[in-house]
């Protein structure tokens, strides 16, 4: 509340100017009249107007903090996957989680992401390593597998039949599920590519799930982004992988339900 009234020394009108000069040097005041009530008015407004500004930018930051934040822990994601994901013959730092996770935290989300892949692994090496590879406590799984079933020509309908038991094990335990997909190779044949390739999108709308359909999108076939086997991502090309895969892993993150 700014007073009312102010201190302030009212001399004799009989005596000259001098001499009121003079009294309040002897006395120590100052004749602040008018222009010290208007600039405590404006200081007042100033502070006001500061804790104002502060409590505004306090509720703007809680309503674009993260849907983890109120846990006090960052997400926990798992890229459960083979070689491509897991970084073949890359530093860790540039495996596909590390360049993700890093990115996702640029863009102000707390999220740890663990390298759950493991070089030439079959959907089948995926579900028998499921349970270990995936512990309690995982907010959701970035499920890229398949690529090698393909490679080794195995059936697409045991590669259906044991990505759609990963996922149904997860949903078990309660753990959402980003698929990532791939496409055959077409030197096996169109029959083998059509059935191969229809897996992934199909397995998505039956268990309704995120869907990024091509891994590789962006980079496969590209010599400069790829190693010399023509098969595994650079550190360049797995960075275009995650900026490409990024709006759908952002997506996945803003679909996860919340935690108590």
């Amino acid at each position: 509340m700014i007073p009312t009234s102010l201190p302030i020394a009212i001399p004799a009108r009989t005596e000259s100017r001098p001499e009121r000069g003079r009294l309040s040097a002897r006395h120590g005041l100052r004749p602040y009249g008018r222009r010290f009530v208007l600039v405590q008015s404006a200081a007042t407004f100033f502070v006001a107007f500061m804790l104002l500004f502060v409590g505004f930018t306090d509720m703007a930051g809680a309503q674009t903090s993260p849907s983890n934040a109120s846990t006090g822990r960052p997400l926990k994601l798992v890229a459960f996957g083979d070689s491509l994901s897991a970084g073949y013959n890359l530093p860790a730092s540039a495996a596909f989680p590390a360049v993700l996770e890093k990115t996702l935290r640029q863009n102000g989300l707390a999220v740890e992401i663990v390298n759950a892949g493991v070089s030439g692994d079959t959907t089948q090496g995926g579900l028998e390593r499921l349970d270990w590879s995936v512990p309690d406590g995982t907010d959701g799984v970035i499920l890229e597998l398949g690529a090698n079933d393909a490679l080794r020509g195995v059936d697409p309908s045991l590669t259906r039949k044991n990505l759609g038991a990963i996922i149904a094990r997860l949903s078990e335990r309660k753990i959402p599920v980003l698929l990532v997909g791939m496409y055959a190779p077409r030197n096996l044949g169109e029959d083998f590519a059509k059935r191969f390739d229809a897996i992934y999108p199909e397995l998505a709308k039956q268990h309704g799930l995120v869907l990024y359909p091509f891994f590789l999108e962006g980079i496969a076939g590209d010599r400069a982004l790829n190693q010399a086997d023509g098969l595994h991502p650079t550190a360049e090309g797995v960075a275009v992988i995650v900026r490409t895969i990024l709006p759908t892993v952002e997506r996945f993150i803003a679909s996860l339900p919340p935690r108590s």
